[in-house]
């Protein structure tokens, strides 16, 4: 069995990665009901007797003693930090592997990249390294973060370079929250634009989640249980509902039941490395056949049902269903609608009681709706892990390599030419050492040209599709 590493960065990546692992330990407790540290748990966890001193306390086998995330902390603001060593996860995290500051980016990409960067490189270094020694056959490392903050997007695109460098082998899957329009915070477009360019050059593979669609998908979810579709249905803890009351009109953001759904998309995405299955997808075949092209790695993702882990009593949807929601415009972690753009090739992850006819059936139903590239007709890459998700009978991952990206990345790159174009902002970065204005000419170039390979794409959507001589075999 592999292993893997998440590494979370910044208020928002902290927030997920909690929220990941909270779940990931609900998930693996419903299952393992005699407390036995087994493959499944090591995967993400390391036991540990907490009676040793030293790094002599790992046990390999056996009871659960004490369990410890492979997790790397880092923010550059102790805030978030501190609230989880507080809380109820404390225990699960290693407090030599968190690293913070009190001073935070300052909503600066500049400061969290080239400062904190140089920084405190040596000692991020050291926390990987120590992370990478505890497992017996390091597969990945999960990066969680945000592109419109400081932190997030400086210093986490920085140890992005910091992995390839010193864990060329190593997959580098990278969560990136997007910001909407409507952000708060006023240099977010700069900050976006330049982790951009990191994310091109030094990821495995991208998964970009926009905050205005969690924001949506959550209001929709709100508006259900509110016309009273659903009845007294929430759970009175549920991660969806706020601390004040079931679906309160909310005068703030729901991040909460947001992150929630960031740490399902995480939870069913490594549910295969965690679980056995009839077929299981291991990580780096989602690298090896989704992304055809080094710089097109960026995958669309969608979950349904949206409520995982028992928020909401919805009725369980047909099987056939959740099929097609996964490629409905409702249920895409960005704004796109990939049944109107092109494929490159799409995989299916699908955790429960599923048969592999079902899956089979189901592809077959969906493809004539579908377009996927001439040269990758049959690209499709399936899962099935028996595990289902706590409180479900099945759910589905779908994770598209597609066209439909591309209008997130061209209205981040009009954002960012509104205030480039009057230079708004830009001294900010420029007084920090080793920021220069080509840092940000480079940035928007790279992201043309990854738009024009989406175009190129784009172009051959209505040529036809060759059927190509097949070669006769002699008998």
């Amino acid at each position: 069995m592999t292993q893997s590493v998440v590494v979370q960065v910044g208020q928002c990546g902290n927030q997920i990665g909690c929220c990941f692992w909270d779940l990931a330990l609900r998930e693996h407790a419903a299952v393992n009901k005699k407390g036995i540290y087994d493959e499944a748990i090591s995967s993400f966890f390391r036991n540990v007797d907490t009676r040793v001193v030293g790094d002599g306390g790992t046990i390999s086998k056996g009871k659960i003693c004490s369990l410890k995330a492979r997790a790397v902390l880092i923010d550059m603001e102790e805030g978030v930090v501190n609230e989880i060593l507080q809380g109820p996860l404390r225990d699960v995290f290693d407090s030599k592997q968190l690293i913070t500051d009190i001073s935070g980016s300052g909503n600066n990409w500049a400061v969290g990249h080239k400062v904190f960067g140089s920084l405190y490189q040596e000692k991020i270094l050291e926390k990987l390294r120590k992370s990478a020694e505890h497992c017996d056959c390091l597969q990945c490392f999960f990066i969680i973060h945000s592109m419109g903050g400081g932190t997030g997007s400086g210093l986490g695109t920085f140890l992005l370079k910091v992995l390839e460098d010193e864990f060329p082998e190593v997959y580098r899957f990278v969560t990136s929250i997007y910001p909407s329009g409507e952000d708060d915070v006023i240099t977010s477009p700069y900050n976006s634009i330049l982790a951009m360019k990191e994310l091109n050059e030094h990821a495995d593979c991208v998964l970009p989640i926009d905050n205005q669609s969690l924001f949506d998908i959550i209001s929709k979810i709100d508006l259900m249980v509110n016309s009273g579709k659903l009845g007294a249905a929430i759970k009175p803890k549920s991660l969806v509902t706020s601390s004040t009351g079931v679906f309160k009109k909310r005068q703030e953001k729901p991040f909460d039941a947001m992150n929630n759904i960031v740490a399902n998309l995480l939870l069913n995405l490594t549910s295969s490395a965690r679980f056995e299955g009839s077929l299981n997808m291991d990580l780096n075949e989602i690298s090896m056949n989704l992304v055809p092209f080094p710089q097109l790695h960026y995958l669309v993702s969608s979950l349904t049902p949206l409520y995982t882990l028992a928020d909401v009593n919805i009725p369980p949807r047909r099987l056939d269903q959740m099929f097609s929601d996964a490629f409905s415009r409702d249920h895409q972690l960005i704004r796109a609608d990939p049944r109107h753009s092109l494929y490159l090739a799409c995989a299916l992850m699908v955790r429960g009681n599923v048969q592999i006819s079902d899956l089979r059936r189901n592809i077959e139903r969906l493809k004539p709706s579908l377009q996927f590239v001439s040269w990758n007709q049959e690209g499709w890459k399936t899962s099935l892990c028996s595990v289902p998700p706590v409180g479900h009978s099945h759910s589905l991952l779908a994770l598209a390599n597609n066209t439909c990206v591309k209008p997130t990345f061209i209205e981040l790159r009009e954002r960012f030419l509104r205030l480039y174009k009057k230079k708004a902002h830009l001294h900010h970065y420029l007084q920090i050492e080793g920021m220069e204005e080509s840092c940000f000419t480079e940035a928007v170039s790279s992201l043309s040209a990854l738009i024009q390979e989406y175009n190129q794409l784009d172009a051959t959507k209505s040529m036809p599709v060759e059927d190509l001589p097949r070669l006769n075999v002699a008998m």
